[in-house]
């Protein structure tokens, strides 16, 4: 285990440095101009930019990695923008916030995009966004008691489950595992939509049996809760569920949740699903360029602040599609040689 409370320490140390960029995150945090479409992209910012930018859990990857990038624009574009990062209930109020202009960058899982583009979903009509670029994928983390006598999702019908912070990926994703298993997520179970957090105190002291978490791996909160209760919990494999939930979105895939990850005795096949990076539509493209250009030249930066986002590579970055690419960022991915 001492693996794992290193890397617990470091995830602290990271969190511990981005609060100070994240503190008084409340409110209005967007303020990049608006887009002349006319005009030529040189991914050169002229004027002093604040740019808010919308995360997720405090326990989760989207923050951390969300902090550590609005921590590297202001060096990457001598001094132009600045960046805050703010905790949010993550991807379906992202985009409502994006689009209210509370933000100008968010971050969310592509099935919410996808859905956000299209107006279906947790959307009444199309919204109005576009994607910076595809960076690293989500991993279903499905964890239960190991006293809770669930061993897949079907098990969980009447038990107390966490399906995530209201209006998140996360919960996105659970309800789709759910109506894949043949539960309702309204009558089926216990639902307690918890962020992470208060999810994991509650898998400790016994008042949630299990829950869906959609993360980079490894994220804070189920590091914590596997270092200090690891022989009381255990994940679920879902993959059986696989083909039903390609058949509601195209964004789902197969993959494997590492022993290593958590310092479990054995691998545990999962459902993974990519992020992306959005803007409005309108978003003034060199700022969308500038900022696309530092997510892959500061990507080893990220990744120190998690290793999630060594999946953030120039060979997928472009694969967002039906959610279209903002031209600002198109111009840096073809400048920095994305396939």
């Amino acid at each position: 285990m001492r693996r794992i409370d290193v890397r617990l320490a470091a995830g602290l140390s990271a969190l511990a440095l981005v609060t100070v960029g994240a503190a008084g995150c409340g409110g209005q945090q967007g303020g990049a101009a608006t887009d002349d479409v006319a005009s030529e992209v040189t991914c050169e910012v002229t004027k002093e930019t604040r740019v808010g930018i919308a995360t997720g859990n405090a326990t989760g990857v989207y923050y951390v990695v969300g902090n550590a990038l609005a921590g590297q624009l202001s060096g990457a574009t001598g001094g132009k923008l600045t960046g805050t990062a703010a905790e949010t209930g993550a991807s379906v109020q992202n985009v409502e916030q994006l689009v209210g202009g509370q933000y100008d960058v968010a971050f969310s899982l592509f099935d919410t995009a996808v859905n956000a583009v299209e107006g279906k979903g947790s959307f009444t009509s199309p919204q109005p966004v576009a994607a910076l670029a595809r960076i690293y994928d989500n991993y279903t983390q499905v964890v239960v008691r190991n006293d809770s006598g669930i061993t897949s999702v079907a098990d969980m019908r009447g038990k107390r489950i966490s399906t995530g912070s209201p209006k998140s990926g996360t919960e996105v994703i659970a309800n789709r595992l759910l109506e894949a298993a043949g539960l309702d997520p309204a009558t089926d179970i216990r639902a307690q939509r918890l962020d992470l957090t208060k999810t994991v105190e509650g898998v400790k002291d016994g008042s949630v049996d299990g829950f869906f978490w959609s993360g980079g791996l490894p994220t804070g909160g189920v590091t914590d809760l596997f270092t200090t209760a690891g022989d009381s919990v255990k994940f679920v494999d879902i993959s059986p569920l696989l083909p039903k939930m390609t058949a509601s979105s195209p964004g789902y895939q197969g993959g494997t949740i590492g022993r290593d990850a958590y310092g479990t005795a054995t691998d545990t096949p999962t459902i993974v699903v990519p992020n992306v990076l959005l803007v409005r539509k309108d978003l003034d493209a060199n700022v969308a360029c500038a900022i696309t250009r530092t997510v892959f030249d500061k990507r080893d930066a990220l990744a120190q602040a998690n290793p999630a986002a060594k999946g953030i590579s120039l060979e997928k970055a472009r694969r967002t599609l039906p959610v279209p690419l903002h031209r600002g960022a198109e111009e840096a991915l073809k400048d920095l040689g994305a396939n």
